[in-house]
């Protein structure tokens, strides 16, 4: 699995990709829900764009403005891709 952060003119992006999890990787619908929950809520917060992908195979969350904030969402994702919700769910906790 792909988990990453990338900059361009001073905005942040988190890009994931399931499809290069091994063969055993399956998303659990509750984690799938959990992790729409939060886009809609950073969409709702205007601190991602509304084009920003929710999944379940590509995420990309679009033009957040800072590296900590972004690197605290790109592990709290990658944690939740694993099966742990919590990490991304205390980021956003507006999502609950």
């Amino acid at each position: 699995m792909f988990v990453g952060l990338e900059c361009q003119a001073q905005l942040w992006t988190i890009k994931a990709d399931t499809l290069t999890a091994d063969s055993s990787f399956s998303l659990d619908d509750h984690i799938g829900e959990g992790i729409r929950r939060v886009v809609a809520e950073l969409v709702r917060s205007r601190e991602i764009r509304p084009d920003s992908l929710a999944g379940p195979v590509y995420y990309a969350w679009y033009d957040l403005h800072f590296e900590p904030r972004s690197r605290e969402l790109a592990a709290g994702l990658h944690a939740a891709l694993y099966g742990d919700l919590g990490p991304l769910t205390r980021a956003v906790p507006q999502a609950l």
